[in-house]
């Protein structure tokens, strides 16, 4: 009978491949291109782990992380609420899938309403 001290865990590496730091504060990696969706922006609605509060989730917005960041600039200043960009996908901060809708449709992008 052997001596060993296995220790398993669930918790996965959360550190970068290749700066090594926390995957948090890891600048390496870039948020992932939408550019591999299929045209179509997908406006959703998500409560899930906010605590009741809703956020409007916007998906499949083509271009960069800068470009992203703009878009949402406009969204949260039109629409005069808060809001983020994270792993390339905008988050407003409320219900407001069918003005952003048409934000994006007077733009001519193809757009849907995803979920409930």
């Amino acid at each position: 009978m052997s001596n060993s001290r296995l220790v398993y865990s669930t918790q996965g590496n959360s550190n970068c491949i290749k700066c090594g730091k926390p995957l948090k504060k890891c600048k390496c990696l870039q948020p992932i291109n939408s550019d591999q969706s299929d045209g179509v922006i997908r406006i959703s609605k998500e409560t899930k782990g906010r605590k009741g509060s809703g956020v409007t989730l916007v998906k499949g917005v083509r271009g960069s992380s800068s470009d992203l960041k703009q878009i949402a600039k406009n969204l949260k200043s039109r629409l005069g609420v808060g809001g983020t960009v994270k792993n390339g996908v905008i988050e407003i901060q409320g219900d407001h899938r069918q003005l952003i809708r048409d934000f994006f449709e007077t733009s001519g992008e193809k757009v849907k309403l995803a979920g409930g």
